[in-house]
């Protein structure tokens, strides 16, 4: 159903509600994307999915997962229908923008010690200062052990933070452009003030090493091998008197994930094979070895063919890529009340009215985008429609207000049919986010339909 409000559709919200709180636990549990992987991998094998390398053919209906460096994960369930025929493909994107540490992060100055970070993905950097922090990640020593890094999660873990000048002394702060009011080297971490008893120079940076060695058993030169991201910190939340919507750190993207995820669990044995894919660096251009521009899916669709044919060829690759069909799924900007003015509201998202489709997103002349075809829209449209689905459709803002972009141009150029598909979001790219739960809900049973009836 096209552009109605999608609560009214339920004669009760039970389901809605039970399908959040679910939700609400993943995207908690999941503040990077490597604890999104291993999360999709407890979840997946509980619910009959094997990792590729148990098998040695695959026929109907198998269902199994490929990892590729514990970001990213690709879940399949094996079709009737030939992989040269192509396949169903749910994309989403587990990364979000963050801090992250320096490889040479820890420092003293003033008798505080402090963690310089470089943030990632495009944030406002004036909303990260002040709330409280999480360190999230993996310490990798020369040997290979692998450490994981939470401080800050657990109740009674302290928190950090990134202090502001107070108001009193910030006549000439308060002058500056908001881009520019916090610079990005002043998202330095707070980590202590105590100095080691017995320490000399920089006593306090000493004591925080000692403090990490003794939980951890690392050095600082072990910094030079870790991957640590600072997140906010804390549940995600219900929002609203009401309850209908959810408040959390990361929905751009792991609303999709989490709902593209739970569609393909949800499967059983589907005329196309269906297809799962969690992929990493989108917020800063899906590059590298774990981005959507990776050899790793095409690579990993090579190898079905083998083991559901027995003898593949380059030509049966391109086949299966070409026929395939793909949402995009990936967060839209919802229309906020307050700030009307960036939005032309014909072709706007709203909360509460089910799935976006965006047929392009881009910027300036639609640069950089995925133009989707009318005749796969119109499949859409046909399927949504006799499932009582709802969807609306938009653009990411006015003309020349601004843009942004996902990973839908570079699966098009596979030459598959590709379309932009998500949950509206409000406050996009900050801390903390705002989705409605009915759009969550739609988005999943849109997942699902979509997986199990386009042909």
């Amino acid at each position: 159903m096209y552009g109605k409000n999608a609560w009214k559709k339920y004669d009760n919200y039970d389901a809605i509600f039970s399908f959040n709180e679910e939700y609400k636990n993943f995207l908690t549990n999941g503040k990077n994307e490597r604890l999104v992987v291993k999360e999709s991998i407890e979840l997946a094998e509980k619910a009959g999915f094997k990792n590729i390398d148990a098998f040695e053919s695959l026929k109907t209906g198998d269902k199994v997962y490929v990892l590729n460096r514990n970001k990213n994960i690709l879940l399949f369930v094996i079709g009737e229908e030939s992989l040269t025929k192509g396949l169903n493909i749910l994309g989403a994107h587990i990364d979000s923008p963050r801090l992250d540490l320096k490889q040479n992060p820890l420092y003293e100055s003033q008798e505080f010690a402090l963690l310089d970070t470089h943030y990632y993905g495009g944030i406002k950097k004036y909303q990260w200062v002040t709330i409280p922090l999480a360190l999230i990640g993996v310490v990798i020593k020369k040997d290979g052990t692998v450490i994981d890094i939470n401080i800050g999660e657990d109740k009674n873990d302290p928190v950090l933070g990134i202090s502001d000048l107070l108001v009193h002394l910030s006549a000439d702060q308060l002058q500056k452009k908001a881009a520019t009011v916090i610079e990005g080297e002043k998202l330095d971490v707070t980590v202590g003030s105590i100095p080691l008893k017995d320490g000399e120079k920089d006593a306090v940076k000493s004591n925080i090493l000692r403090l990490l060695n003794e939980k951890y058993g690392i050095e600082e030169e072990d910094f030079l091998s870790a991957e640590i991201e600072v997140v906010p910190t804390g549940e995600s939340r219900d929002y609203g008197l009401d309850r209908s919507m959810v408040a959390g750190y990361g929905h751009d993207d792991r609303v999709c994930a989490f709902t593209s995820f739970k569609a393909i669990l949800d499967i059983e044995n589907p005329f196309r094979t269906a297809c799962c894919a969690l992929v990493d660096k989108e917020e800063v251009g899906s590059i590298g070895a774990t981005g959507a521009q990776s050899k790793f899916f095409e690579n990993t669709i090579a190898k079905l063919i083998n083991l559901t044919e027995g003898n593949y060829s380059d030509l049966k690759l391109r086949d299966a890529l070409t026929n395939s069909y793909m949402l995009s799924s990936d967060v839209s900007a919802g229309v906020d009340p307050l700030f009307l003015e960036v939005n032309e509201l014909k072709n706007s998202a709203f909360l509460g009215r089910g799935i976006v489709f965006n047929k392009y997103t881009g910027s300036r002349g639609k640069g950089g985008c995925n133009d989707a075809n009318p005749e796969f829209i119109a499949k859409l449209r046909n399927i949504l429609d006799a499932n009582n689905v709802h969807f609306q459709t938009a653009e990411l803002g006015k003309v020349d207000q601004g843009g942004g972009g996902t990973i839908a141009y570079i699966l098009a150029n596979l030459n598959m049919n590709v379309i932009d598909a998500g949950v509206a979001v409000l406050n996009m790219h900050s801390p903390m986010e705002i989705v409605s739960k009915v759009d969550v809900y739609e988005a999943y049973l849109a997942y699902k339909t979509f997986l199990k009836e386009i042909k």
